[in-house]
C-alpha cells in the first residue's frame, strides 16, 4: 500500500468512526462499497468532502468517472495523486 493509499485509509476509518476496519487491515484493492469499507453513498459524500478540503480540488458528483473512482482505495488515492494541489 502507498503512502497516500494508507492516509486516505485512515481519513475514512477516522472521519466515520469505523471501529471493525484498521489501516494495516485494507489494501488498494479493498472496495469502498459494500466488503472493504462498507461504505453508503452518504459515506462517500462525506468522503468526497474530506478529500476535496485535504488535498485542494473538487470530486463532482456529476463526474462520469465517479464509479471507478470510488471503486477502490487504490483508485480512489490515484485519482487524488494525479489532481491534488497540495
Amino acid at each position: 500500500m502507498t503512502e497516500l493509499e494508507h492516509e486516505i485509509a485512515e481519513l475514512i476509518i477516522g472521519e466515520l468512526d469505523i471501529t471493525e476496519i484498521k489501516p494495516e487491515d485494507v489494501c488498494a484493492d479493498t472496495p469502498l462499497y459494500g466488503d472493504g469499507f462498507g461504505l453508503d453513498s452518504i459515506d462517500i459524500l462525506e468522503i468526497a468532502l474530506l478529500i476535496s478540503k485535504k488535498y485542494g480540488f473538487e470530486l463532482r458528483s456529476d463526474n462520469p468517472d465517479n464509479h471507478k473512482i470510488f471503486g477502490s482505495l487504490g483508485s480512489l488515492a490515484a485519482y487524488a495523486a494525479a489532481n491534488r494541489t497540495r
